[in-house]
């Protein structure tokens, strides 16, 4: 059996090994997990740091800041167990000892994660063994606190009468995906909420939901789909809108829309080259929007105005750092290293985007293990430059070294030998009878 094969299947197997084999801790002890650590359908492959190209060049005190901004998040939820799967608690751990180690030597900040991580090269089972990175980022849009000729599209805040689930309601909390319902009178029967073309028809007008309006229906429409926004107000102050809920209806990339009916090129696709064509076919641009049939509400953030959006996690990005992750497969606060060919400089050759990266923010297109939005900021630059991103990329999780699968597979135990047989021989001639042993080849491996 090759090295290669058997670091894969080390790899796909650790972690159920570790439930029958037991787990070992950073001091080095044995013990039970209180969960299994399981991630569906991925392929993880051990590598040696220097596997990660451009690591020792990474700024990666700057990654070890948006990891302790994760950790204002990970400890109060192991605290409360409001969260005890087991990478939330291993990373609480390193949470810890990160704020231990304050301050940090910058030429020691390598060597941190280094002890307290294994990187895993991750990918979805039975793949090709690349990710999928996209870009997104917080418009920047001018608005106003009352409707008037020049403003005249709401954003709004989440309706009373969202309710999240199916069959069973949901009560506490509230999905980034999933059946979003509302009561239809007069016998309350469970309906689907409205979904974007009912909505800008009028569906929610009277119930006092509106928290500003803004000038441009195009750019409201790509807050919806960033999720963010910085509105800018007549007297130079600003709104913070940041995600509350959806209307439970899905998500249609309009991109594919333009792409299925020969209105633009696939390598021509971006957000600016999305706009422009709306902008060129207004009317034809309003339809296409509402075939996106999803709609976000917001809520206004206490941030001050050079302050970073906040993500998913409940704390402000890092751009440049700070990922979005499909979170029912990932923890917040998971360190990634990713390596990409990126179109970062527009026409210019593409960059080489060599970077260990957090993951603290979700979205609804953010599927599979190794699947990412890079955040890249607030205003035009950022957004030009996250609307050029659909690359493919290599992930490697940085998994604490208390749930290191491979850790697991040191400990199994080697199967005994088969005990000796007496088997019988017949003789050619004269059908007498010889003992013997099983030969070598019974040997597990062999």
């Amino acid at each position: 059996m090759s090295a290669r094969y058997r670091a894969i299947r080390v790899a796909v197997i650790g972690a159920a090994l570790l439930a029958a084999v037991g787990w070992r801790a950073a001091d080095g002890t044995s013990r039970n997990p209180p969960e299994l650590f399981r991630l569906p359908d991925t392929e993880l492959i051990p590598l040696a740091w220097s596997d990660l190209d451009g690591w020792a060049a990474d700024d990666h005190a700057a990654a070890f800041a948006t990891l302790l901004a994760s950790c204002r998040a990970i400890l109060p939820q192991v605290l409360s167990r409001r969260d005890v799967k087991p990478m939330t608690v291993a990373l609480a751990g390193i949470c810890r000892r990160a704020r231990a180690a304050l301050p940090l030597p910058a030429d020691r900040v390598a060597a941190f994660f280094e002890e307290n991580f294994r990187p895993f090269r991750i990918s979805r089972l039975g793949g090709d063994g690349r990710g999928f990175l996209t870009g997104y980022y917080e418009p920047i849009i001018d608005g106003a606190r009352l409707p008037g000729p020049e403003f005249a599209t709401p954003m709004y805040r989440k309706p009373d009468d969202l309710l999240p689930g199916g069959k069973r309601l949901i009560t506490v909390g509230f999905p980034n995906k999933g059946q979003v319902w509302r009561h239809r009178p007069p016998k309350h029967k469970l309906v689907p909420y409205f979904d974007r073309g009912e909505i800008e028809d009028g569906a929610l007008d009277g119930r006092n939901l509106e928290i500003c309006w803004v000038k441009d229906p195009i750019e409201a429409f790509f807050t919806h789909i960033q999720g963010s926004a910085r509105v800018r107000l007549a007297d130079g102050s600003f709104l913070r809108l940041n995600y509350e809920s959806n209307n439970g209806q899905p998500y249609t990339p309009i991109g594919r829309i333009l792409i299925e009916h020969n209105v633009m090129p696939r390598d021509e696709m971006s957000l600016d080259r999305i706009r422009r064509w709306m902008l060129a076919n207004p009317e034809e641009g309003r339809d296409l929007r509402r075939q996106d049939k999803g709609f976000i509400f917001f809520h206004v953030a206490d941030l001050a105005n050079d302050d970073e959006a906040l993500g998913a996690e409940g704390i402000s990005l890092n751009a440049g750092r700070s990922i979005a992750v499909d979170k029912n497969v990932h923890a917040y606060g998971t360190p990634f290293w990713i390596e990409a060919e990126l179109p970062i400089a527009g026409n210019g050759p593409a960059s080489h985007f060599r970077r260990l990266m957090i993951a603290q923010d979700t979205g609804s297109a953010i599927v599979g293990p190794a699947r990412a939005d890079l955040y890249f900021g607030a205003g035009d630059e950022a957004g030009h430059m996250a609307g050029r991103i659909r690359n493919p990329g290599r992930f490697v999780m940085l998994v604490p070294r208390e749930l290191d699968p491979s850790v697991g597979t040191t400990h199994v135990p080697i199967p005994r030998p088969r005990p000796v047989v007496a088997v019988a021989k017949r003789s050619p001639a004269a059908g007498s009878t010889e003992s013997g042993h099983a030969s070598s080849r019974h040997r597990p491996g062999s």
